[in-house]
């Protein structure tokens, strides 16, 4: 049989027929292209994105630690350690898991408030492609914050923010930022408007980050506090990654990191779902 296309018949009309995908497998073209466009989008306002989190969380440093003494200790985990060392690890996570989240749920959000939302929806794209892109834009926008804080606090007088245990570091950092970029995601699919978005930031985020045991020891709260704070995911990863740079912790760490892991596989399904289904994204 000939190899040469019959007349009237392009060699691509031969290649694939009508409806059926010419990518089979992952389009890391199509995905390469959506995460840089991901994270142009916010180095293009770096001074508002990376900067100024990075800023605010140093403030946080230096008033608790002026209020409170760099020297006082707190007990955590059976040991003491000085509170400057203290709430370090746990204000860089912070603000790596802020950031992760406000960078998620504003993507597929102002698409949808713009009528752009096709850019993201009409791509050769799968779903997987489509989120892992999304999350991967977020997931590199809290690594920058994280390692701008790092640097500045290693360089900051009375601060000891040397990894003990980086595998714990890369652990709670990395499946810290997945879970508040999957929920960002997950924000930014049921959001309508700016303010539904913000409302999650402001009564679910930012609660459950300041409750999570940044600026105290847990084992000084109350029984029924404690278990509240148990409840918490936030807390988790803060005792993990803060486990990472002192080597001790209010929770069992691989506790810690299979409940962080369950989640994250938990809320990945989910979001992989509602962006299958276009819920909230088709209308």
């Amino acid at each position: 049989m000939s190899s040469q296309p019959q007349p009237g018949k392009s060699p691509s009309a031969i290649r694939s027929a009508p409806g059926v995908p010419t990518i089979r497998n992952v389009n890391w073209g199509g995905l390469k292209t959506l995460y840089v466009k991901e994270v142009r989008r916010f180095f293009k306002v770096q001074l508002q994105t990376i900067w100024a989190p990075a800023i605010q969380t140093l403030l946080f440093l230096v008033v608790f630690t002026t209020a409170l003494g760099a020297r006082h200790a707190v007990t955590v985990g059976g040991g003491e350690v000085q509170f400057a060392d203290f709430i370090a690890p746990g204000l860089i996570v912070m603000g790596m898991l802020q950031n992760a989240f406000a960078n998620a749920s504003f993507s597929l959000l102002v698409g949808k408030i713009q009528g752009t939302i096709v850019d993201y929806l009409m791509p050769p794209l799968s779903t997987a492609e489509l989120l892992a892109a999304l999350v991967g834009g977020a997931v590199t926008r809290a690594i920058c914050v994280g390692l701008t804080v790092w640097l500045a606090m290693a360089l900051w007088p009375g601060v000891h923010v040397t990894p003990h245990a980086p595998l714990a570091i890369l652990w709670f950092g990395l499946l810290g930022s997945v879970f508040l970029a999957l929920l960002g995601v997950l924000t930014s699919i049921w959001a309508e408007k700016f303010d539904h978005a913000a409302a999650v930031s402001n009564f679910v985020v930012g609660p459950l980050a300041l409750l999570s045991g940044t600026f105290y020891s847990v084992d000084r709260l109350a029984p029924a506090f404690r278990t509240i704070s148990h409840a918490n995911p936030f807390f988790y990863i803060i005792s993990g990654f803060r486990y990472g740079f002192l080597g001790i912790a209010d929770s069992p760490v691989m506790l810690g990191g299979a409940i962080i892991l369950a989640i994250d596989l938990a809320l990945a399904g989910l979001c992989y779902a509602l962006l299958r289904n276009g819920w909230k994204l088709k209308n």
